[in-house]
């Protein structure tokens, strides 16, 4: 059942639909943007949302969160109320997409930790350089991923947004025919400090990249965390540690950065 639709010049269209107690958003297609479970709002309903929280393994206490792409605000009402010592700025460049998302997703309005800005996130990205310590970015329309938030010199800006030490993550669908392309240029970005972590139900791969000084990626501190975090969150890190670990490089028990 859908039962709201607006279209804002030059953007996707704007639908929102709900099914077995779920609402969705949808931008331009049938493709699911974004997911609420009614009677668990604040929830992370769509894996991929929960991967990208895989950030707190490597920065467990950020101070400042970028998020590039709204959507339906999911992961921006999961940081606002699991992590309160952050300052989170969201950037959407579409305003009925915030619109929606303060309508019908519960995203709570503006605060001393969270900022939503209607804008160009990539510009955002070039125009504050050592500015984050952790940055996301989840940016599709309704067919792929933005061109503008896949670019080499957007993934440098990227690098450079970060303070030392932080570390930034990417939504990416690994079915897209340019997906090792853009992993290509993340990883020359970056200085081949990446990880990526597959979403185990759809073809989404997270991607984390990292500036300098690298976090401890053996396992034996980093399964600690993520029991740490799993008791603390109920989010599923130990399983994303096992994951990782079928998908990218080791040596003597640990990541290969």
């Amino acid at each position: 059942m859908s039962f709201f639709r607006r279209r804002s010049t030059g953007h996707s269209p704007v639908e929102i639909s709900e099914r077995n107690d779920v609402r969705f958003l949808h931008l331009g297609g049938p493709a699911v943007q974004s997911a609420m479970r009614l009677k668990e709002p604040y929830a992370l309903d769509l894996e991929y949302t929960r991967a990208m929280m895989g950030f707190l393994l490597f920065q467990r206490n950020p101070q400042a969160i970028a998020l590039v792409g709204l959507g339906g605000g999911s992961i921006a009402k999961y940081i606002h109320r699991h992590l309160p010592q952050s300052r989170l700025t969201a950037l959407e460049i579409n305003p009925e997409v915030v619109a929606a998302a303060r309508a019908y997703f519960m995203l709570p309005p503006d605060d001393a930790q969270l900022s939503v800005i209607t804008g160009d996130g990539a510009a955002f990205v070039h125009d504050n350089p050592d500015s984050q310590d952790v940055l996301l970015v989840d940016g599709f329309d309704a067919k792929r991923i933005v061109d503008a938030l896949a670019s080499a010199e957007f993934y440098h800006a990227c690098k450079s947004m970060l303070r030392p030490g932080g570390v930034a993550v990417f939504n990416l669908w690994g079915s897209d025919e340019y997906y090792p392309r853009y992993f290509d240029r993340l990883s020359r970005a970056f200085g081949e400090h990446v990880l990526q972590l597959p979403a185990e139900k759809k073809g989404n791969i997270i991607v984390f990249a990292f500036r300098k000084p690298l976090p401890s990626v053996k396992f034996s501190a980093m399964q600690n965390i993520a029991q740490a975090l799993e008791a603390e969150l109920g989010l599923e890190f130990e399983a994303f540690i096992t994951r990782m670990r079928n998908w990218n490089p080791i040596s003597n028990d640990a990541f290969i950065l």
